[in-house]
């Protein structure tokens, strides 16, 4: 240290305290971004930045104050639970344009409250897990899956808030209705369309065609069980016929002595 109102030119400078501030600030971010990733400023929120990164599961090093997370475009096949159960600040997640087939029933737990956007289009869902997402009140988009029209897609998609700008581009890859193969789902449950009514009518064909069988079988136990008597008293009454009769004395019977 030089003379009093002089510095060394070696000393080095107090940092203030907004400097210290701001120098925390930069480690925070600089240690909570996943390393595969990137974290954009998001009006002053953690947004997370995952997409076209070749990812093949969920990243678990998300931190937990993330508010955004983009996943889209990558190569995850299955969603396991508990995968997001960390992220209770998330408000909109992305999982668009990846090859996801499999979505366990409590991948979403922990984001009930909050979750106001899902995109799960262009994936390669068939069925959708009426536990996984109906506790959800997010906006929820499944344009562009391979969806089976059936039954239980039918009921669950009564309890899923989906998205209307999407809505539309919902359609039928399989049905249990070949009519409705390829075209829009929901224009088809709005016209007043059941696929649970073929579901009902198939288990009542069933069920007919099982009882039908039994009735059969019956029938024709007794039909053998009759004929198969008659012929056994056919041949017994033949039998007795060939027997030889006993000759038949002319003399009477005298007395006893």
């Amino acid at each position: 240290m030089g003379p009093r109102g002089t510095q060394s030119p070696f000393s080095l400078p107090i940092p203030t305290r907004g400097s210290c501030l701001f120098l925390l600030f930069c480690l925070r971010l600089g240690t909570s971004c996943p390393q595969t990733c990137q974290c954009p400023d998001h009006a002053g929120a953690v947004a997370i930045h995952c997409s076209g990164r070749g990812l093949q599961e969920i990243p678990k090093d998300i931190p937990a104050d993330a508010v955004l997370l983009k996943l889209d475009a990558n190569k995850i096949s299955r969603i396991p639970n508990g995968a997001f159960q960390h992220l209770s600040q998330l408000r909109e997640l992305d999982l668009s344009q990846n090859a996801i087939e499999t979505i366990g029933p409590a991948a979403f737990s922990g984001l009930a409250g909050g979750l106001r956007l899902l995109d799960l289009s262009h994936n390669r869902i068939r069925r959708i897990p009426k536990d996984a997402l109906g506790k959800l009140s997010a906006k929820i988009r499944l344009s562009h899956n391979p969806l089976h029209c059936e039954c239980a897609l039918q009921e669950a998609l009564w309890e899923l808030k989906l998205d209307p700008d999407s809505v539309d581009e919902i359609a039928c890859h399989t049905s249990v209705r070949e009519e409705y193969v390829g075209k829009p789902l929901v224009q088809a449950l709005d016209a007043g369309v059941s696929f649970c009514s073929v579901h009902h009518r198939t288990t009542d064909v069933a069920m007919l065609v099982t009882m039908f069988g039994w009735f059969a079988m019956v029938i024709t136990y007794v039909v053998y069980y009759v004929r198969h008597n008659q012929e056994d008293a056919r041949r017994h009454l033949e039998y007795l016929k060939s027997l030889p009769s006993a000759p038949v004395s002319k003399d009477p019977i005298g007395p006893v002595p």
